[in-house]
């Protein structure tokens, strides 16, 4: 029978197994990729680790500051 509870080592060495297969699988992926393809992912990898986190941290800083506002707002018209 074959059990379900693992000990923590074998956990992390799955873990790790499964890392390895998709960072072989990514190598792989990348030696068939032509040069302009390559150049694109270059881009949008670029995008999404500079650019995206930019504006996320920036909407969400403005959207504290309209709830901060709001919350003076109202209690100044309580008054």
């Amino acid at each position: 029978m074959k059990t379900i509870n693992k000990t923590f080592k074998q956990t992390v060495n799955e873990v790790l197994d499964a890392f390895i297969a998709i960072g072989r699988h990514i190598v792989r992926t990348l030696e068939c990729m032509s040069w302009p393809s390559l150049l694109a992912m270059a881009l949008v990898v670029a995008f999404f680790v500079s650019i995206l986190p930019l504006a996320l941290t920036l909407f969400v800083v403005f959207l504290i500051a309209k709830l901060v506002i709001g919350f003076f707002a109202a209690k100044h018209i309580r008054r």
